[in-house]
């Protein structure tokens, strides 16, 4: 007999389970001190380490978990119900850098690279642009061959993850000539010479996640740095990309969760006209109809999750479950604020900053209308 599709096995409720309650304890606390001084804490970075949701996917005899996709969006949406800045840090990690290592790195890069990135460094992934946003194959970041070496030159911006990373994703062009056929990923490490690792952006949401511009003078990298082969680096951006949506995915049902349970103990307590605002019809109304939103983005992020670990077509999934979270997931942080009254205009309490959060599910790793452009391309075969 089939299993319904939310449901977990022992070992996925166990691991879930577990992240949420670590979240909980740990996490909650800090939310608001990370979120004013746009930071993350190392040591709090470090428990993530300790608690195996950094290399998810990674195999045990190379020091991570060796478990699936499926678990690493269980771990995105767990912490993201806490924290959305959290969420992205480790989505960021598994579904984008680990992801691209996995399945593109030799053996030789995995033995390098994915020990230290389930166990203290954090990944970033550097492909947006001044010039390059939706339109990410306009980049121009230059990396040029001289002997054994690639000399990068060139910005990105809007980087994840870049404050703390320890290795960076990368992606120039060999051949501007050649389009997006010339497009390479490069494996860069901190420290390289010409790297430079620019200011955190100022941001509305996700706060505590750190956004950064990288420049790159001169950076010569080894030709082993290559990942994947060169002029192949489009093939590997829009392949990591399209397991990235599911992870933001993830990350928006998270938050949109968190919110509504911000709003449903809320409602409870709020006393209206002699009596708790829950009591009213308008009231139940919207906290269900956002609870159905809500399961509804949380079925198709969790199909695209298993359908991408049983190695079946998820491209159009995985674009629907992205669009839909953003945007159940700004709606409910919106009746949540709502709900609250004054008090969800003031920081004091939590469901401004949920709000905050939310807008940036509609912009980064696609937005919502190059999401709606791939579902239509999907749906009549790509014949317009």
């Amino acid at each position: 007999m089939s299993t319904p599709l939310t449901t977990l096995s022992e070992d996925e409720k166990l691991f879930r389970d577990s992240v949420f309650e670590f979240a909980d304890r740990e996490i909650r606390p800090l939310v608001r001190e990370m979120d004013e001084a746009a930071s993350m804490p190392r040591s709090l970075i470090d428990r993530l380490f300790q608690l195996g949701v950094m290399g998810i996917e990674i195999p045990d005899d190379l020091g991570g978990s060796g478990a699936t996709f499926f678990h690493a969006v269980l771990a995105v949406e767990a912490l993201s119900r806490v924290d959305p800045s959290a969420g992205v840090l480790v989505d960021v990690q598994n579904t984008l850098v680990i992801n691209a290592l996995l399945r593109w790195g030799t053996d030789e890069q995995k033995r390098r690279f994915l020990p230290p990135l389930a166990s203290a460094t954090v990944g970033a992934y550097a492909l947006s642009e001044a010039s390059s946003g939706s339109d990410a194959f306009a980049l121009t970041m230059r990396a040029q061959a001289d002997g054994d070496v690639y000399v990068l030159t060139g910005r990105k911006l809007w980087i994840t993850n870049a404050h703390e990373a320890g290795v960076f994703i990368l992606f120039a062009t060999i051949d501007p000539a050649a389009g997006y056929r010339g497009i390479t990923a490069f494996i860069v490490e901190r420290g390289h010479e010409g790297f430079t690792i620019g200011r955190k952006e100022d941001k509305l949401g996700i706060r505590a996640s750190s956004t950064c511009e990288l420049m790159l003078e001169g950076c010569r990298v080894p030709r082993s740095s290559v990942l994947g082969e060169p002029g192949q680096g489009y093939k590997v951006a829009i392949e990591t990309l399209n397991e990235g949506r599911i992870g933001i995915g993830a990350q928006m049902i998270g938050l949109a969760q968190g919110a509504l349970d911000h709003a449903v103990g809320y409602v409870g307590e709020r006393r209206q006209f002699g009596k708790p605002i829950a009591d009213f019809q308008g009231v139940q109304f919207q906290i269900a109809r956002a609870a159905t939103e809500i399961e509804a983005a949380r079925l198709l992020v969790y199909n695209a999750a298993r359908l991408r670990d049983a190695r079946q077509p998820f491209l159009k999934e995985a674009a629907m479950c992205k669009l839909l979270s953003s945007e159940v997931a700004e709606r409910t942080a919106s009746l949540a604020v709502n709900l609250f009254g004054g008090y969800g205009f003031v920081k004091d309490y939590p469901v401004e900053k949920l709000y905050r959060d939310a807008k940036i599910g509609q912009i980064y790793e696609g937005t919502s209308n190059l999401q709606l452009q791939t579902i239509f391309k999907q749906l009549t075969g790509g014949s317009r």
